[in-house]
């Protein structure tokens, strides 16, 4: 079993109800995945296990390779960048697995709007280990191909990250591809490397991260501004 580590207490200008706590994380050796062969360390919340065929998600972004198994979906880590012609898909060890996982969970139990995570999976590789994240399947579709439904999603989506901010959650990988849109509202997705700051995150640091994104997407040129302006003082 592994116990999740302690984070920052949330401000007290959070604004989500927190959600009920998860079962534990609970960890079992050679074991498989739809899909993806055997062998895996499989690292799930309580008595999880995907229930069903694999199949491939072709709604999501990405690098491709994501899963659908029934209620799960299976993320295959994979690097970006010109080191993905090297190296794909090992990593040193499976630390940035669990430490994403984690900062999910926390994320999670805060009542944030975000998919519910389910764990991790990994098995040794060459030098190292390749890794699964593994999270429930939630009926939405991404922003980018649903640009009409903007104007309820910009102001949850800039309370959404200023709620990071305020809490000191830096994640680099908050971009237009990993906001999703339910009737209910906006799901943000991807918790790769985020990690926690001894004191809050500028809001400019995500709005640069995210106009990047959104003009790659050649979103529409009012969304990029309504979505990336300065916070009102106060």
């Amino acid at each position: 079993m592994t116990s999740a580590p302690a984070f920052p207490a949330l401000p007290a200008t959070w604004p989500y109800a927190p959600r009920p706590a998860l079962p534990r994380l609970a960890c079992r050796n050679r074991s498989s995945l739809p899909g993806l062969g055997d062998g895996w360390r499989l690292c799930l919340l309580g008595d999880a296990r995907p229930d069903g065929p694999a199949a491939p998600l072709n709604s999501a972004f990405g690098r491709g390779g994501i899963l659908r198994a029934g209620s799960f979906v299976l993320r295959p880590y994979r690097r970006g960048g010109l080191l993905r012609h090297v190296n794909a898909r090992i990593y040193l060890s499976p630390v940035r697995f669990a430490a994403e996982f984690a900062v999910h969970r926390a994320l999670w139990l805060a009542g944030f709007p975000t998919v519910e995570p389910i764990g991790y999976a990994w098995r040794e590789r060459a030098w190292g280990a390749e890794g699964i994240y593994i999270s429930r399947f939630t009926e939405a579709g991404p922003w980018p191909r649903h640009w009409d439904q903007s104007a309820q999603a910009v102001p949850a989506l800039r309370e959404a990250i200023h709620a990071l901010c305020t809490w000191g959650l830096w994640a680099p990988d908050l971009n237009a591809t990993n906001v999703l849109i339910q009737p209910e509202g906006i799901l943000l997705l991807d918790w790769d490397r985020a990690q926690f700051q001894s004191g809050p995150v500028p809001f400019d640091r995500y709005a640069a991260r995210l106009r990047r994104s959104l003009m790659k997407l050649d979103a529409p040129t009012d969304i990029i501004a309504q979505a990336t302006a300065p916070p009102h003082p106060g």
